[in-house]
């Protein structure tokens, strides 16, 4: 068997390994979001966790206080969420018909002014119902969760009681412990350092966009807030959905005006925080290109839905890691990487060179 032949036969052994991997985890999608959202409030919370251990609390004492501070925010979060989105639930048709007449003034306006546009598809591309789709989706994913808070609660306190214990079991798996340590280090750095900062500029642009619609007088400015905090998690267009139901919204209670002052708040906080302080605070970059990005967010919320589009850079950052460690898919973790990556490997390649010469 020729060279050649064996190189495809593997390549398509792998490829069919891969389909069947991804068909298992959308057909397990439930589990497995469960089982990935734990692990990530794990890592998340194990620095805590071990800082509190090392100021001489103990171990289980330090636990306490962690899984109790975890379970008061998932409870402030359920009874915001659930609050909240039934309430604008049952008001949801009357802020629909309220849209419609809106969006035939704003037709017949134009239409006066000679500029032809068919109501039909404006009504239809104006369709509060439509816009806030996704909304409600992420929001029923999120309460779903929160319904199984005790599961993932319980989950989350096994992964820290044995965490401890993990880098020993690891060096007995690796078969070079020292470099596959030194991957997993810098791996749970990467994940700590993106989902902790993450989390705080995305707490902050809800909090502000949550003060700034309450002061213009837009309904529900807390629903909008935290809608914001978690579409701040999806790269690139997260930021974009989380303002347009509140832009319809605005529209609908004060006309034009007051939706342009909503479009201009989000502009200026999502320009000011996701463009420069965000950069700023985070430092180096994610270490992915900006189409890795966007296609992860497009696999894993195909995969595992809208949880999945909120973990999809912490889980490509997962298996780019991963990939670096074997020398067979190298290649793909570089393909994965950034434009800075490909720089700094050919910058040591070049010092590779110039120290054998």
């Amino acid at each position: 068997m020729s060279l050649e032949t064996t190189s495809g036969s593997r390549l398509l052994i792998s490829t069919a390994a891969f389909v069947v991997v991804v068909a298992g985890m959308r057909a397990a999608e439930s589990l497995i979001v469960l089982l990935l959202l734990s692990i990530f409030i794990a890592i998340i919370s194990a620095p805590t966790l071990f800082w509190l251990h090392r100021k001489g609390l103990p171990k289980l004492v330090a636990m306490l206080l962690v899984i109790v501070a975890l379970a008061g925010v998932g409870l402030l979060l359920s009874v915001l969420i659930g609050t909240s989105i039934d309430d604008f639930s049952r008001s949801l048709p009357v802020y629909k018909e309220q849209l419609q007449e809106h969006t035939s003034g704003l037709v017949t306006w134009m239409n006066a002014r000679g500029i032809a546009l068919p109501a039909d598809m404006v009504k239809e591309n104006l369709n509060l119902g439509s816009a806030m789709s996704l909304a409600a989706k992420v929001f029923s994913s999120l309460s779903n969760l929160l319904a199984n808070a005790f599961f993932i609660l319980l989950t989350v306190i096994f992964i820290l009681l044995e965490a401890s214990s993990f880098p020993g079991k690891l060096k007995l798996i690796f078969k070079d412990p020292e470099s596959s340590m030194a991957h997993f280090n810098h791996l749970m750095e990467n994940v700590n350092r993106y989902v902790a900062m993450k989390s705080w500029m995305s707490l902050l642009t809800g909090g502000i966009i949550a003060v700034y619609l309450w002061i213009l007088g837009v309904d529900y400015a807390l629903l909008w807030g935290m809608l914001a905090f978690v579409l701040n998690f999806v790269p690139n267009i997260g930021s974009i959905i989380a303002a347009i139901p509140a832009v319809l919204l605005a529209f609908v209670q004060g006309g034009t005006s007051l939706a342009l002052f909503t479009i201009a708040g989000y502009a200026a906080v999502n320009i000011g925080i996701g463009n420069v302080l965000e950069p700023k605070i985070m430092g180096k970059g994610l270490g992915l290109s900006t189409l890795v990005v966007f296609l992860s967010l497009v696999f894993w919320g195909w995969v595992l839905g809208p949880v999945g589009m909120l973990l999809s850079v912490p889980l490509t950052m997962v298996a780019k890691v991963a990939l670096e460690s074997e020398q067979q898919t190298h290649w793909i973790a570089v393909l994965l990487g950034s434009e800075a990556d490909v720089k700094a490997e050919e910058a040591q390649g070049k010092e590779k060179d110039s120290d054998q010469s």
